[in-house]
């Protein structure tokens, strides 16, 4: 059974990154505005990173562990450096670079935040006698604590801006916090405050994130500035029909039509190129890792094991079902990749270390 989930997520895996890598190609041929060579960039990331996995998958997990604290603290201040000395592009400080090579921090902390909730939760205190002060140190230590280690990278995050991956964190808190014991209504407590506070978040918002809720209500009213991305990227994704117009023959891609399709918007190019059936092809194997994934959480035997794959798994389908109905018109863009077929090397190699710990975590079931 390890071996057939360790295999499973290898196959998956691989098939994934294979037609990400064909999309790229697709999108950046013969193009003066998407260069060729972030087809070949992506494929160095995928050899690399399979290597990675690979070793990852031998390496006790356990030992991570002990360096979640210590990984979260360093990420921490990679964050505030971004925001003092980061690269700015795009009308966003997100990116540092060294050695000509950059990377983006907030890739990285969805990594350590699952770390180092795992490793908190794994460990958290006893449950004390029922009572007004036990009730209190519980709401304490199993709910303020976790929420103040995730609320402190959000907002870092949030003044790059990067509004996508800040409610990404909050996702990844929400579901391994309901993967602990604490009772629900402490939760939906929590949930209950939050969208009491929405309106007021309104806001605190940019301009340009203002106008993505906007132009998501209505994109008309913009077609020609914030709304344009969308419309184009519902037009590609309508003409694919059934089986696509074929292989590097997509119009709204190939006439530079579809903005960022490299990037946010890389499943329009294969709803358009290979249609319902490639679209199709893709979320099923997004939906077979996530349901392997899930087989490795019932098997591990120790709670950091436990936590880090629910972490793993929340954020592989949180983003694959936000970008996916962001390009669809079903959410606002947010400026979220799909992972491992959108363009990116700090996104690409965080989610492909990801596979190398469900990997890892398939051939242990020992008790931690």
């Amino acid at each position: 059974m390890k071996r057939d989930l360790a295999k499973k997520i290898w196959t998956y895996t691989v098939m994934i990154v294979v037609i990400g890598l064909v999309a790229l190609y697709s999108a950046s041929y013969e193009n003066a505005r998407v260069p060729q060579n972030i087809f070949y960039d992506q494929l160095f990331c995928a050899l690399v990173g399979f290597v990675i996995m690979y070793f990852l998958g031998k390496v006790d997990y356990r030992k991570f562990y002990d360096g979640a604290y210590i990984f979260y603290a360093v990420n921490i201040l990679l964050l505030v450096f971004v925001l003092v000395g980061g690269r700015h592009a795009l009308g966003a400080r997100r990116w540092i670079e060294i050695g000509g090579i950059s990377f983006q921090p907030s890739e990285l902390t969805k990594l350590s935040l699952i770390l180092i909730l795992g490793a908190y939760f794994s460990d958290r205190r006893p449950k004390l006698p029922y009572g007004f002060f036990s009730r209190t140190q519980m709401i304490f230590w199993d709910l303020l604590i976790p929420l103040t280690i995730t609320v402190v990278p959000m907002f870092l995050i949030f003044k790059q801006p990067d509004l996508g991956t800040a409610l990404l964190l909050f996702g990844i808190f929400l579901v391994m916090l309901f993967a602990t014991a604490l009772e629900y209504r402490y939760i939906f407590g929590l949930l209950g405050v939050c969208l009491a506070a929405v309106p007021f978040a309104w806001n605190i918002l940019k301009p340009y994130q203002k106008d993505r809720l906007l132009v998501f209500l209505n994109p008309n009213i913009d077609p020609l500035g914030a709304g344009y991305t969308i419309i184009q990227s519902k037009i590609a994704i309508g003409s694919g029909q059934i089986f696509g117009k074929g292989w590097l023959s997509g119009t709204q891609n190939q006439l530079n039509f579809l903005p960022e399709r490299h990037t946010d918007f890389i499943f329009s190019v294969i709803g358009e190129e290979w249609g319902v059936i490639g679209a199709l092809c893709l979320v099923t194997l997004y939906f077979l890792l996530i349901y392997a994934s899930l087989n490795i959480a019932n098997q591990v035997k120790d709670k950091f094991g436990v936590f880090v794959t629910v972490g793993i798994v929340a954020i592989l389908t949180l983003q694959v079902v936000i970008n996916v109905g962001m390009v669809m018109g079903l959410f606002p863009i947010v400026g979220l990749t799909l992972p491992f077929v959108s363009y990116g090397r700090s996104s690409f190699l965080i989610f492909i270390i990801m596979m190398g710990f469900l990997l890892n975590l398939s051939k242990r079931r020992t008790i931690f």
